[in-house]
């Protein structure tokens, strides 16, 4: 089978994850080949995503490496394992991959933190909001194209049906922009005040008035692994969503979230912050 031209970036995590199994092993990829009786452009594929690799040969070279950590072993062969096509698959060739690939990141992730300073998180927001918001961005973009994006954010936020926590902190100033309107932004600040009813769904919010608080940085999309070495930041720009993954990068942004929460309201002062802005629209 020929090599992928474009892997997903969950496939290309697998492969990074090995090489860096792989490099602190100090094992070099001619002898990863050896020991698999394959070839070193082999493995340079795997390491890239661009080649799947089966759990046979993700536990032997776990062996080689002498990774003792079963937990982060498991989690690699089963992602090894992964055929069945997500439902993102649909739209390949229409969006964007790094759209896809956010979808199929907060498929497999065990838990969702996020931090938005200037926007409602895209998995609480409401179609209307979606499609102002989109809209007011890209106000050239074909209607048909426009209402496709509109459909796969809808289709994204069926993970929170799924039972995985999901813990959003919003700030104010977020809450009070009347995107597409005072109707439209009324019905958004109502669809965050519903959102709680799902017990795995978290909502707090960051006032103006919260003491201390001097800003985050960029907003930010934590998705939990289900070993915390597979963690991966998501981050919004003007070209589409990037993906942090880098051992040191995660320790700094997990530490930005904890700081984060601590000058967020509790939920119920949240809610109840989040009806006193919609009673002013």
């Amino acid at each position: 089978m020929p090599p992928r031209t474009i892997p997903t970036a969950r496939q290309g995590r697998l492969g990074a994850e090995l090489r860096k199994l792989r490099e602190a092993s100090d094992v070099v990829s001619r002898d990863a080949a050896a020991f698999l009786g394959t070839s070193q452009a082999q493995i340079s594929n795997i390491e890239a995503g661009k080649n799947g690799v089966s759990e046979e040969r993700v536990r032997r070279l776990a062996r080689i490496y002498t990774c003792g950590d079963t937990q982060l072993v498991d989690a690699l062969v089963a992602m090894a394992n992964e055929r069945d096509k997500g439902w993102w698959e649909e739209y390949r060739g229409v969006l964007s991959p790094k759209a896809l690939d956010l979808a199929e990141l907060e498929h497999h992730g065990a838990y969702i933190r996020t931090f938005q300073a200037v926007h409602i998180p895209g998995l609480l927001q409401t179609e209307d909001h979606v499609r102002a918001a989109s809209t007011f961005v890209e106000p050239e973009l074909a209607e048909s194209d426009r209402e496709t994006g509109v459909s796969f954010r809808m289709r994204r936020q069926a993970v929170l049906d799924s039972g995985k926590p999901y813990e959003a902190v919003i700030h104010e100033a977020a809450l009070r922009l009347r995107v597409g309107g005072p109707k439209v932004a009324r019905a958004q600040l109502e669809r965050l005040l519903k959102a709680p009813e799902r017990e795995s769904v978290t909502i707090r919010v960051i006032p103006f008035a919260a003491d201390g608080f001097a800003g985050a940085g960029h907003s930010m999309q934590y998705i939990g692994g289900v070993v915390p070495q597979l963690d991966t930041v998501q981050m919004d720009t003007t070209h589409g969503a990037e993906f942090i993954d880098a051992t040191a990068q995660l320790h700094r942004y997990r530490a930005r979230l904890e700081r984060i929460d601590s000058a967020a309201l509790p939920q119920d002062a949240s809610l109840d912050l989040i009806r006193r802005i919609a009673q002013e629209l």
